[in-house]
C-alpha cells in the first residue's frame, strides 16, 4: 500500500514538473514570487505565521493582475483574499468620500418652522417646503429638508398613502433606477434596471462606466419598443432623470412619478422579499 502510494506521488510529481514547460516565462516569473513570498511568511516564528498589512497588498495586487493566483495560493483561501480586496475597496471609498467641513448647520428658527410648514399642510412634501423658504430668503437644500422631515410624525401619515397607491395600481407600474457595481480596479460601474411592480419582473438591464440622460432615455426606447399596459413610472430624483426623461415618458403614455421621501422609492415594502425574472443577456 506505501509503495502505490509512492508511486502515486511520483507521478503527481512528474505532471508538476512537466506543466512548466507549457508556461510563458512572464508566468513562471510570478509563480516563483508568489512563492518565495509565502516561504517567508512560513518562515516567521509564531504557532501561526502572522500576515502583515504588505502581505495582503501583495496578495491582492496578484489577483487583479495575474489569472494564475490561485494554483500558487497556499497560505490562505483564495475567499480570504477577495474579502482583502473588498475591505480595501470600502477603506478607499471612505477616504475619497471622507467629510471636508461641509455645510453648516442650519439654525432652530428654519427647524422650527420646517415643523410648523410641516404639521400645518399635511400633504406637503420636501419639494413644495423647501420652496416656501426660499421664498422666505432661508437658504439650504432640498436634501437637508427632507432629512429633517423623517423625524416629524405627520398627520394623514404619507407611508401608508404611497403603500395604498402601490397597492392599488400594481399592475400597471413599473420602477426605474441606477445603483453601483464596483471593479476589481476600483472603478465603478453603473447598472440601470426597470422592473414591474406587480410580479417584480426585470423588464430591462444594462451597464455603463459613465452614465447619462441620453444613455437613459435610449435603454427606455429599448424597454419600451412596444406598447405596454404601464401607466406610472417610479423614479428618484437623481440629476439623471431630468426633463428629457420625464418627457420621453410621457410620449410612451406613463407617467413620471417622483416619491417625496427617497426611501419611498422601495417598492418591495409590502412583500419584504423579491423574487425576479432576469434576462438572458444585456442589451
Amino acid at each position: 500500500m506505501l509503495k502505490r502510494w509512492s508511486v502515486l506521488s511520483l507521478v503527481l510529481a512528474l505532471i508538476a514538473a512537466a506543466r512548466v514547460f507549457f508556461q510563458s516565462r512572464t508566468d513562471i516569473a510570478v509563480e516563483v514570487i508568489a512563492l518565495r513570498q509565502q516561504v517567508a511568511v512560513l518562515k516567521r516564528k509564531r504557532p501561526r505565521p502572522p500576515l502583515h498589512p504588505l502581505d495582503r497588498l501583495f496578495w491582492t495586487v496578484l489577483r487583479a493582475t495575474w489569472s494564475g493566483w490561485k494554483d500558487a495560493l497556499l497560505v490562505v483561501k483564495p475567499e480570504t483574499v477577495v474579502g482583502w480586496h473588498r475591505a480595501g475597496f470600502r477603506l478607499y471609498w471612505r477616504w475619497k468620500s471622507r467629510a471636508r467641513g461641509g455645510r453648516p448647520r442650519i439654525t432652530e428658527e428654519v427647524r422650527v418652522l420646517i415643523r410648523r410648514l410641516a404639521g400645518e399642510n399635511s400633504d406637503w412634501g420636501a419639494p413644495k417646503i423647501h420652496g416656501e423658504l426660499q421664498k422666505l430668503g432661508f437658504v439650504l437644500s432640498e436634501r437637508t429638508v427632507a432629512r429633517y422631515l423623517r423625524r416629524i410624525h405627520r398627520r394623514g401619515d404619507p407611508a401608508k398613502k404611497w403603500l395604498a397607491f402601490l397597492h392599488n395600481h400594481r399592475e400597471a407600474i413599473v420602477t426605474l433606477d441606477l445603483f453601483t457595481v464596483p471593479t476589481v480596479t476600483f472603478r465603478v460601474l453603473y447598472c440601470f434596471f426597470v422592473i414591474e411592480h406587480g410580479r417584480r419582473r426585470i423588464l430591462h438591464f444594462n451597464v455603463t462606466p459613465h452614465p447619462s440622460a441620453d444613455w437613459v432615455v435610449q435603454q427606455l426606447r429599448e424597454t419600451f419598443a412596444e406598447a405596454a399596459p404601464y401607466r406610472y413610472v417610479i423614479l428618484d430624483r437623481d440629476s439623471i432623470f431630468n426633463a428629457d426623461v420625464t418627457a420621453f415618458l410621457k410620449t410612451t403614455g406613463a407617467m413620471a412619478s417622483r416619491p417625496l421621501d427617497a426611501s419611498a422609492t422601495n417598492f418591495m415594502s409590502d412583500s419584504g422579499r423579491m423574487s425576479v425574472a432576469m434576462p438572458t443577456r444585456i442589451r
